[in-house]
């Protein structure tokens, strides 16, 4: 999964940039003795390295739309936002801030990873082999589900052994868990 991701042009600008507000050292530099991005004070580059493993250790789902689709069904249900979907569209606003939001449901985490995981796979099959190879609308999809779950781990929503525990806990235990 690391060469998926090394040596990007685009996602700093589209990953860690966006998160500069928290973390002011957004610029990524690829160490390649470690074969990931270098570590570095203030900087987001620990935890993408951590996901980017944590993605290539995810299950690619047969359809990755589907996961997507469990965050906007949330948030259409729970917040009650005028969203729809047409074939395999959503209609909104801010397709953005449909990522972001379902990522509060107890799933929402869990759902993007696997979603996460389905939109690699699917740019290599399209003969993308690399983040900056992306047809630039997926990238750009793919660089903010990314930067959702760096954020959402970032204030304490959910980490990743909290990911896990709801992936394998029975859903009659998942009230009591929240």
């Amino acid at each position: 999964m690391a060469d998926f991701f090394k040596k990007s042009e685009f996602l700093e600008y589209l990953v860690t940039r966006p998160l500069s507000h928290i973390r002011p050292n957004w610029e990524l530099s690829w160490d390649e003795n470690i074969n990931s991005y270098q570590h570095e004070e203030d900087s987001y580059a620990e935890e993408l390295n951590n996901l980017i493993k944590e993605i290539g250790q995810t299950p690619v789902p047969v359809s990755y739309h589907e996961h997507e689709d469990h965050l906007a069904e949330y948030v259409k249900n729970n917040h009650n936002w005028p969203i729809y979907k047409v074939r395999n569209r959503w209609i909104c606003d801010d397709y953005r801030s449909i990522i972001d939001q379902g990522c509060f449901s107890p799933e929402g985490i869990q759902n993007l990873l696997q979603a996460i995981a389905g939109r690699v796979d699917a740019a290599k099959k399209l003969g993308q082999m690399h983040f900056d190879e992306m047809e630039s609308g997926h990238q750009r999809i793919l660089g903010f589900a990314i930067t959702t779950i760096l954020y959402q781990r970032s204030i304490g929503q959910c980490t990743p052994l909290c990911t896990r525990r709801f992936l394998f806990r029975p859903k009659s235990s998942l009230s009591k868990a929240l």
